[in-house]
Order: C-alpha cells, then sequence, then structure tokens
C-alpha cells in the first residue's frame, strides 16, 4: 500500500506530489514553471498508475477523483524544448501521458491555478473538467510563434475540445484566452479568484467522484467517446527530433 503523501519522481528529485484527501487524490505539479521533460512525464505516469492501482485494488467500486493543480502563477508553461528536441523518444512519452489522462478511470478535474501553454494547456484539456483563476493566466498554444508543429494527436485533442472558430483562433493565433474568453469559448467549466480555484476544482470534483462507482466501465466510455483522439494520440511522432 502506498504511503501519501508520495514524493515523485522520488524524495530527492520532488517535481510534484501526489497526496490523498478522503475520496481525492491531488497531484500538485511544483517544479518550477512546470516544464515536461521525460522524467516530468514519467513522475506524472507514475502518479496515475498508484491511482489506478488503488482504484483497481477496492473491492467495491467507490466514490474517487483526481485533481491536479499547479504551483503560484503557473499551471504548466509547456515541454521543455530544449530537451524535446535533443531526446529522440521524448514525445513518445508525452502523448502516452495525454492519452493515459484523456481515458482515465476515475473523474478528474484541472485546478488551472495560472499560465496553461502549449503542452500545458493540452495537459489541462486532457482533464474531464477545468477551473481556471480569473484574475490572471491565459490558456493557449503558441507553437505558432515558437514555431512548432502539432502532434495528430495533439490536434486532435483540440480539434475535439472546442468549436472550429475556437480552434482556429488558438491554433493559428496562437490567442491567448483569458478566463472570461475561456469560459465564453466552453474551454473551461468555472472561473473563479486565485484563491478559490483549488477549493472549486476540489468541490467539482467531489460532485462528479460517485460517477467512479461505475469501476472500469468510466473508462470505457472515454475510450468510446474518444476513440479517434486514442487512435492519433498513437501515432508515433518524431518531427521535434532532428536526428529522426
Amino acid at each position: 500500500m502506498t504511503n501519501f503523501p508520495l514524493a515523485l519522481p522520488s524524495k530527492e528529485v520532488h517535481h510534484m506530489t501526489l497526496s490523498q484527501e478522503g475520496p481525492l487524490f491531488i497531484l500538485h505539479l511544483h517544479h518550477k514553471d512546470n516544464r515536461f521533460t521525460t522524467e516530468f512525464c514519467q513522475a506524472i505516469l507514475t502518479a496515475l498508475k498508484t491511482v489506478e492501482d488503488y482504484f483497481l485494488s477496492c473491492e467495491d467500486p467507490t466514490d474517487m477523483a483526481l485533481v491536479t493543480v499547479g504551483n503560484d502563477r503557473i499551471f504548466s508553461n509547456g515541454l521543455d524544448l530544449t530537451h524535446a528536441v535533443s531526446y529522440a523518444p521524448f514525445m513518445e512519452y508525452y502523448l502516452t501521458l495525454l492519452r493515459r489522462l484523456l481515458t482515465f478511470c476515475i473523474p478528474t478535474v484541472a485546478a488551472i491555478n495560472g499560465h496553461a501553454f502549449a503542452g500545458g494547456c493540452m495537459l489541462a484539456l486532457a482533464h474531464d473538467y477545468r477551473v481556471m483563476r480569473s484574475d490572471r493566466g491565459f490558456i493557449c498554444m503558441n507553437e505558432v510563434d515558437l514555431p512548432s508543429p502539432l502532434a495528430p494527436g495533439m490536434a486532435g485533442l483540440l480539434r475535439y475540445k472546442m468549436t472550429p472558430k475556437t480552434f482556429r483562433d488558438m491554433v493559428l493565433q496562437g490567442h491567448r484566452f483569458t478566463a472570461q474568453e475561456a469560459l465564453d469559448q466552453q474551454l473551461v467549466d468555472e472561473i473563479v479568484p486565485e484563491k478559490e480555484v483549488f477549493p472549486k476544482a476540489k468541490e467539482l470534483a467531489l460532485k462528479w467522484a460517485p460517477k467512479a462507482k461505475s469501476g472500469i466501465v468510466y473508462k470505457q466510455l472515454k475510450e468510446e467517446m474518444y476513440t479517434d483522439i486514442i487512435r492519433l494520440l498513437n501515432v508515433p511522432y518524431n518531427r521535434l527530433a532532428p536526428k529522426m
């Protein structure tokens, strides 16, 4: 049995913390601006496996949900591009992370406490529900300004989660959506002031936690909902790596 809180990837290299509050699991990302490296992706995947193992070990299905929250003014600033370009297998880990979270076995809520850029935006959108800070922070895909292409699975996830106009503005303009704009475009479910983001995310998680009582069916329903995105997320993508 896992002892919580759990430091990940280790106590010595502590980039995030997985804790438990009753029926809720809390994944707190707190490494600088939470940029994705292979190690960071692996740590989140370990957290997901820990929660999933706990879920599967329950004799009877029970209320359960996962809340992911960032740190200070940053939810996540996206990929560590230097690492992504220099380490060819990186995208395999990142796309696997998105696929695992998108089809996770219990309800998931992103507490967007600040900026969610590029890969951080994708992380938020891979959750079932999103609560965003209303007084500061943007959610955006700024690949057009880097410039950097999008993996088919990333484009597929964006396409599914928003209207065609919002998709165009996000991808081709790199538009930085404020919280109010994100709410108006149905990118997020709730917007609240900074101090209320985490409590509201937990409130929303508690509301939907009973749906975990459906057991593995909850995951199966998401796999059917997102079948096209899953297929695209399984497409190998190495265009960030010049040596491939």
